[in-house]
């Protein structure tokens, strides 16, 4: 066994990277220091041939900074976690039409046609459907920060710096942050994915799950990364930047008054909730050059805030319990109490404004002008509680996979060895020769797989898949 870490000051690396050699199996452990990390084993044909691919392994870890080291000498670096902190809204109740208690605070959410997503610090994620049944539960290793989709995929980044991809029935970690990365927000456009972190940092990671660029803006404690097809705009405490999405060439930066807490985005603006002591504004930046074209005041310092299609309305939540909608011009129309905390997230959908709070509720909100008129008179409805039954499955992240030996109708790829790299090619004929982004966890060289399917990345070049991932035998 040979157990290594690399550990930096002023808030770098913090982690180990343990190799164990047992005959014709090596198992390869690694993550923060101080956690159990994540573990994959790997059997060879031989028992010299383990000992060389362990060796490799230990040879690069060297090459990069590792050193030997003694487990339990140094101790787990505390993750940010954002401060919890609501009072009470003093504006009449909002029309809430159904709370599901998640059990923890939460602000990863994200609300397709089909259900609502809801992720909370315990690590656990939710989903529950339109009308308040809850039909799943995954179990991550850690807190969840965040919950993005793109297109058919949707992802939680986790505090043990991993981004799992729960499209499936198993979460698989699709990306590898690092160790050491504060994950604080993060946003996926066609693949590639776009990381804030506690340093202020932006970071983006393509399909293959490899560093493409890094920048360090102005400020500290980026909550705010959106992603589009040209770039990526990132918030921080002293204001918003714009960096172009290939290399992350700066395009502008826009001072603001107050820390950035979140960020929206439309077809051509950005929208960036800041807070400035007791005093909040949502304002909406224009992509092309960073000026403000209009900003949304609020009673609070603004935790989130989200729109209607096309920026018709804007929505914000503050730290005081309480939600606003103005109108695209900044007016605002109505101001009215969660019931249930205060807003770390939110999104609208179909008259319908779903929230996840600093005590761990999704709510779904009727904000139809006729149920806000109402509410504003005093008249709401009884909320439906929502809970999840007792015998519904919780579901955690695995490397182990099904084996089958019938192709069907599914499409078969291949692992095979490029150079120090695995990469994933599609075998069933009619496809480009193109590489699949595909777990890491489950990559075995000359291993081939059976998955639902693949589709192209909308710029082209590469595959995903999707499904279910199965073993061919």
């Amino acid at each position: 066994m040979t157990y290594l870490e690399l550990s930096e000051d002023g808030g770098g690396s913090h982690k180990f990277y343990e190799v164990l050699v047992a005959g014709t199996s090596v198992t390869i452990t690694y993550g923060r220091i101080g956690e159990n990390g994540q573990t994959k084993v790997t059997n060879f044909p031989t028992a010299a041939k383990a000992q060389a691919a362990a060796a490799k392994k230990i040879n690069e870890k060297a090459r990069k900074g590792y050193a030997p080291a003694v487990r339990g000498v140094r101790r787990r670096r505390a993750v940010t976690r954002r401060p919890v902190v609501s009072a009470r809204s003093t504006a009449r109740q909002a029309p809430v039409l159904w709370r599901f208690d998640s059990g923890a605070a939460a602000f990863g959410i994200f609300v397709d046609d089909e259900r609502c997503w809801v992720g909370n610090q315990h690590g656990d994620v939710y989903t529950v459907t339109h009308t308040g049944t809850v039909t799943g539960r995954f179990r991550l290793p850690e807190g969840v920060k965040c919950i993005v989709a793109d297109d058919f995929w949707i992802y939680a980044g986790c505090d043990d710096g991993r981004v799992y991809d729960l499209s499936g029935k198993v979460p698989r970690a699709a990306y590898e942050i690092a160790a050491d990365v504060d994950i604080y927000w993060l946003d996926i456009h066609d693949g590639v994915l776009g990381v804030s972190d506690r340093s202020g940092r932006i970071t983006t990671i393509d399909y293959e799950d490899e560093f493409q660029w890094a920048r360090t803006g102005a400020g500290q404690s980026a909550w705010m990364v959106r992603c589009d097809q040209d770039a990526v705009y990132h918030g921080h405490s002293e204001g918003v930047a714009r960096y172009e999405a290939q290399d992350g060439r700066p395009v502008w930066e826009t001072s603001l008054t107050g820390q950035v807490l979140f960020g929206w985005q439309e077809e051509h603006s950005v929208y960036a909730g800041t807070a400035r002591g007791a005093i909040g504004e949502v304002h909406r930046l224009a992509k092309g050059d960073g000026r403000v074209e209009a900003v949304y005041r609020c009673d609070g310092a603004v935790y989130s805030c989200a729109t209607s299609p096309g920026g018709r309305h804007v929505f914000a939540g503050d730290n005081s319990s309480s939600i606003y909608c103005f109108d695209a011009t900044g007016q605002r129309l109505w101001k009215l109490g969660t019931g249930y905390g205060s807003a770390f997230s939110m999104q609208f959908l179909d008259d319908r404004l779903y929230i996840v709070t600093t005590d761990g509720s999704l709510i779904c909100i009727d904000a139809s002008p006729e149920a806000i008129a109402a509410a504003q008179d005093g008249s709401v409805p009884q909320p439906l509680d929502v809970k999840a039954a007792a015998s519904l499955e919780v579901v955690e992240p695995s490397v182990t996979l099904e084996t089958t030996t019938d192709a069907g109708d599914g499409v078969v790829v291949e692992c095979v060895q490029m150079g120090e790299r695995l990469r994933v090619r599609v075998v069933t004929p009619g496809y480009e020769s193109w590489n699949v982004q595909f777990p890491k966890d489950v990559r075995e060289a000359g291993a081939r797989y059976l998955v639902d399917g693949v589709r192209s990345a909308g710029r082209g070049g590469f595959y995903r898949a999707y499904g279910e991932i199965r073993r061919l035998l």
